[in-house]
């Protein structure tokens, strides 16, 4: 999704409801077209801020479960389909996380994940407006699937990627927002290698064009889903306002991990001898 009012053209408030209003139509045909798992883009109710340093953006965070996963859980009961909604959330004063909650296809507020790596480099100043993650790798028990998340900048690392597999996710979805660029190049590699060398279904979700007045490049989209073998097997535009549908066939995951034995033949007691710190 593009922005529809960015900076100076409106207040916060108006901006995020004029983002939410855009989502409402691509929701509801999710909805009608039987879509049992909805993930949205990351921190998607707003543009995408992080590449200025301007504090005005912090009064856009909210409660989690809060205003806007309320109105989430509204659609997410009224279609039956379980919906991740990524946000930004103010748990205290001062206390920023950049989050994603799962809300259950009845409407029920599952719990939330919060980005764990936060970068600060390239113009991406995120330190800025976010604390680390302190809630590690849930995975989330919902209506048709056990679903983990990732966030944006936490696909660099296969360290998380592989505690969601350990914790039981089929499906690990990855909320983003990335800019052409070299990160282009890695948006297909890192996450069918993540899918692959845990043997699970990724869905990688990318917003689209350029946000004024930060400028920082152009949001490529190529959201796409990629099955255990870490093929991908549908993809989005790299420019359009879009609803991505794939079927998932779970059976797969179970298929490929009998072939390979990603969490039987590990070795976790030989890592740390070659690491120390």
């Amino acid at each position: 999704m593009s922005l529809p009012k960015t900076e100076g053209e409106g207040t916060i408030e108006e901006i995020k409801e004029a983002m939410i209003q855009k989502h409402i139509p691509l929701i509801e045909e999710a909805g009608e077209k039987g879509v049992q798992i909805l993930c949205l883009q990351e921190i998607f109710s707003t543009p995408y801020f992080c590449p200025g340093q301007n504090s005005a953006w912090y009064a856009s965070a909210e409660s989690v479960p809060g205003p806007t996963t309320d109105r989430m859980a509204e659609y997410a009961r009224k279609y039956n389909m379980v919906i991740i909604v990524p946000v930004y959330e103010k748990e205290q004063a001062g206390v920023l996380y950049n989050t994603a909650a799962v809300i259950d296809a009845d409407g029920t507020y599952l719990g939330k994940y919060r980005k764990n790596h936060i970068p600060h480099t390239s113009g991406f100043w995120e330190k800025f407006f976010f604390k680390p993650g302190n809630l590690g790798y849930p995975v989330f028990q919902t209506r048709y699937a056990k679903v983990g998340v990732y966030i944006c900048y936490d696909r660099h690392f296969p360290d998380g990627a592989r505690c969601l597999g350990l914790n039981g996710a089929e499906i690990v979805y990855n909320p983003s927002a990335t800019v052409a660029g070299l990160s282009q190049y890695l948006w297909k590699l890192e996450q069918p290698a993540h899918a692959a060398a845990n043997g699970y279904f990724m869905g990688c979700i990318n917003r689209v064009g350029e946000e004024k007045p930060w400028n920082l490049g152009r949001f490529y989209g190529s959201s796409y889903f990629v099955d255990p073998r870490g093929q991908i097997f549908s993809i989005a535009s790299e420019d359009k306002d879009e609803l991505l549908i794939a079927e998932f066939d779970l059976d797969m995951i179970d298929e490929v991990r009998s072939v390979w034995q990603f969490f039987r033949d590990r070795r976790p007691e030989t890592y740390d001898k070659l690491v120390e710190l």
